[in-house]
């Protein structure tokens, strides 16, 4: 297994909650890392604040994530039957509009949990990004990313 560099671990947080399906959960809280801290100057204020943030809004995301899942299933049987297009439509709509909510909610999150950094935090964890995106650029992609580690 490959082990990630500090940026692959920033990335792997841009990537599942900017760039991921709609709902997609961070599996790692680069907040919790010692040494994302660390390199950050996160202190343990802020990384709390910032846990916060993430722990209130993890419930109407899971829950907004369901609908949506259950949105698409029933637009799967609608196109399964053969619906007329007025009802694939409809039910489109009904999937894009929860969709909508979810990627508003989860952006709304990332921008509250932005709020608690210091300008200069901000300008350390895009320049942080901007180097993993570069570095991810560079190499073969290499499956789903599920097998990746992380150091702490």
């Amino acid at each position: 297994m490959k082990q990630l560099t500090f940026g692959g671990v920033l990335c792997a947080w841009f990537v599942l909650t900017l760039a991921g399906p709609a709902g997609a959960q961070p599996s790692f809280a680069w907040w919790k890392s010692e040494q994302f801290r660390k390199d950050l100057g996160l202190t343990a204020e802020q990384a709390t604040r910032i846990d916060n943030v993430f722990q209130a809004t993890m419930p109407q995301l899971r829950q907004s994530k369901e609908d949506l899942d259950r949105q698409e299933a029933d637009l799967s049987r609608l196109i399964e039957a053969n619906a007329d297009e007025a009802k694939i439509a409809r039910q489109l709509d009904k999937v894009e509009a929860t969709r909508g909510t979810l990627n508003k909610m989860r952006t709304l999150m990332l921008l509250h949990q932005r709020e608690v950094l210091s300008p200069e935090q901000r300008v350390k964890f895009k320049a942080l990004h901007q180097q993993w995106d570069r570095d991810r650029r560079a190499r073969p992609h290499e499956g789903d990313g599920d097998s990746r580690q992380h150091k702490n």
